[in-house]
């Protein structure tokens, strides 16, 4: 490829090495740091080098080797990544980077991941940043130092496989969040970037964005309470995580856990003002429905409750609209804004566009918020419903079609007259010939290779299959001992012959690795990566022990907000005794000479949610003008005119400069000495 780098492809089987994406993981770090990093500094030691000029060579390497981590969706420019390396190489104790992630596709829920996202990292990744560290650098765009992922306790424990319960949600539903508590632990630094952009694709159906947040939100908190946990351990190891910034994350935990039912209180106060009732009875008519679909999940399909889920979200948005109208209505009929419903919808509309004016390049992006605040009952209330009744299911949710561990196999196939495996061979063989023959340049883009098998074969190639079964070719134990032939020996039944005749910019060639590297694989499938057996029994026992531990979580989980609902419910009927007075001011914001009645718990919230509100926005402030400063920085500081003269003078000096250098001349050249060079030492 160009600039001398190299494009490895591997093709997994899983019946050979350990799948999903943890594990994928494992087996590059593993080539990356042990095979590509140490292994050329160990045959130097073998050689008889100096031990102690090549310990400091590795350390030093070590330290300034990066490794990006990708989504195969993601896309980026090159200062993107240039802006994360500045980071680790200013600063030694950082040991990952991750910049701002943007949603791409379309659809409603795509609009609402929009702001979502933009909320997310405007706020709650800044005051991370500001006041502690990042907690989770994402998988899809992420910057890592080799000498924080060689560190002790990071690889090491990364590749422990999940023998309890608890395991299978903290370590493979989040594993990028996973990685990066072991890296905290550790006492490496974790930051964020605003300047650094990303794009990456979105869950488009409502199903798959319940079955992504599904597994994000239990490893969240997983992973938060490991923190937790060890605080005082972790706050002596990493300086970034102070006892006030542990207690911050204790409290943005416990919103998350309360926020269940601040929502039922939410629509509960609405159903106060629309139907004219008693505060308690809206209360109780708010539970109902959240509480019917609770009960109910535990006994029907995931489908199901994601169909349930979505009706009832629909008719949630819609009341939060006709919500949203009454209460304007009723502000303007009693001439107040004082009510703790106005206070809250006005304060987080001006917070969120003071917020979004802050950004002017996502400024638009506060237009999703209106859906956003009507998807709030769908998202903080029935999304936590299906997240908890679902945790035992650790399967991966989205682009997997594999069964979990423990989940209910299909029936055995019946066994194949002759005539059906001659018929099942002969489609095998002819679907390939027509993969590897399909669009296969020979020569021009326009000249096309064309596939004109016979008429009946395409028959034979088109008849379905059993639904649930899987054709797999039958090994030979005497073969395997033997020594190994090519898959494919013939280059046009190679897939490698389509990416080299569809590649116009660059030769592809095809290789084999040398004997010390597949050596090196070997050991290293044997060691981590050779795939799990599949016991029955403990596969029965570890889903017993899921559902075990779903109940324990979810019981926990619902009582909290239980005894939130309670207490304010309680707090109601004691109105004329326990209340808070509070002077009611008019649209003019002048006293009217009346007095408002808040109950204690509601006063507090909003007290709470102001204090929160607060400290985020000023880290969000401090956060906008570092990323300025940096961004300046990290910018040539030439004017235009310069630059196109110099420009113009390359141009005459090498008429066969690159493209790229033409582009990105800012970026590709800048030396080693600017701290935004990245050298293949490979």
């Amino acid at each position: 490829m160009p600039y001398g780098n190299s494009l490895v492809v591997h093709f997994k089987d899983k019946t050979l090495i350990r799948h999903k994406k943890r594990w994928s993981q494992v087996m590059y770090l593993y080539y990356l740091l042990g095979w590509k990093l140490t292994t050329k500094y160990f045959g130097k030691w073998e050689e008889g080098g100096n031990e102690t000029e090549l310990k400091r060579e590795f350390e030093k390497e070590k330290h300034n080797t990066y490794l990006l981590a990708l989504d195969g969706d993601t896309d980026f420019q090159p200062s993107s990544v240039m802006l994360l390396i500045d980071r680790l190489r200013l600063y030694p104790h950082v040991g990952a980077a991750c910049g701002r992630i943007h949603p791409t596709g379309s659809g409603p829920m795509v609009w609402y991941q929009k702001f979502e996202y933009a909320v997310g990292h405007w706020l709650h990744k800044s005051a991370e940043h500001v006041f502690g560290c990042v907690l989770c650098s994402p998988g899809c765009f992420s910057l890592f130092r080799a000498a924080a992922l060689m560190d002790d306790n990071v690889m090491k424990k990364y590749t422990i496989k999940a023998s309890r319960a608890r395991h299978h949600i903290q370590y493979d539903q989040g594993e990028d969040r996973w990685l990066c508590t072991l890296l905290l632990k550790q006492g490496w630094r974790i930051e964020y970037n605003a300047a650094s952009d990303a794009y990456t694709n979105a869950p488009e159906e409502f199903k798959e964005f319940y079955n992504q947040r599904r597994r994000w939100g239990p490893s969240t908190m997983a992973n938060i309470a490991d923190l937790l946990g060890s605080g005082t351990l972790v706050s002596k190891r990493n300086s970034s995580m102070s006892k006030p910034y542990m207690f911050y994350q204790f409290f943005s935990l416990a919103s998350s856990v309360l926020a269940p039912s601040t929502v039922v209180l939410m629509i509960a106060g609405s159903l106060t003002v629309l139907l004219d009732i008693h505060p308690n009875a809206a209360l109780v008519l708010a539970v109902i429905p959240p509480a019917i679909f609770l009960g109910i999940s535990f006994k029907i399909k995931s489908d199901t409750q994601i169909l349930i889920a979505a009706v009832m979200s629909v008719l949630y948005a819609f009341h939060m609209m006709i919500s949203a109208l009454t209460l304007i209505v009723s502000m303007v009929k009693d001439g107040t804004i004082m009510t703790p419903s106005g206070i809250f919808i006005i304060t987080l509309a001006c917070f969120y566009i003071v917020t979004a004016l802050l950004h002017p390049q996502e400024a638009g992006l506060v237009v999703y918020g209106c859906l956003y605040i009507l998807c709030i009952p769908s998202a903080y209330l029935l999304l936590a419903i299906y997240s908890m009744v679902n945790m035992n299911n650790v399967s991966w949710g989205t682009r997997e079609t594999a069964p979990a561990p423990g989940a209910a196999t299909p029936a055995a196939q019946a066994p194949q007259t002759q005539t059906q495996k001659f018929k099942s061979t002969l489609a095998q063989f002819f679907t390939r010939s027509k993969c590897c023959r399909k669009l296969c340049r020979r020569g021009s883009a326009e000249e096309l290779i064309v596939n004109q098998e016979d008429p009946s074969v395409e028959a034979a190639v088109s008849e379905p299959e059993p639904q649930n079964t899987i054709v797999d070719e039958v090994r030979n134990p005497e073969e395997e001992q033997g020594p190994e032939v090519p898959a494919v020996t013939s280059p046009i039944q190679c897939w490698v012959t389509q990416l080299q005749s569809l590649s116009d910019d660059m030769c592809l060639q095809e290789d084999t690795l040398d004997q010390d590297e597949e050596q090196f694989f070997r050991e290293l499938t044997a060691k981590y990566l050779e795939p799990l057996p599949h016991d029955k029994e403990k596969q029965k026992e570890m889903t017993e022990k899921l559902k075990s531990l779903r109940n324990k979580i979810t019981f926990a989980y619902f009582i909290c907000n239980a005894f939130w609902l309670v207490t304010t419910f309680s707090l109601q009927l004691l109105d004329s005794i326990i209340f808070i007075q509070v002077p009611k001011i008019d649209t003019n914001l002048q006293f009217t000479g009346e007095y408002i009645y808040i109950d204690p718990l509601g006063f507090m919230f909003l007290l709470a949610f102001a204090l929160l509100v607060l400290i985020q926005f000023v880290a969000m402030v401090y956060h906008r003008v570092s990323t300025l400063i940096h961004f300046v920085a990290f910018q040539d500081t030439e004017s235009k005119l310069e630059k196109q003269k110099q420009q113009q003078v390359n141009d005459d000096e090498e008429d066969d400069s690159d493209s790229d250098d033409f582009m990105f001349p800012s970026l590709l050249d800048r030396t080693q000495d600017q701290g935004t060079l990245v050298e293949d030492r490979s």
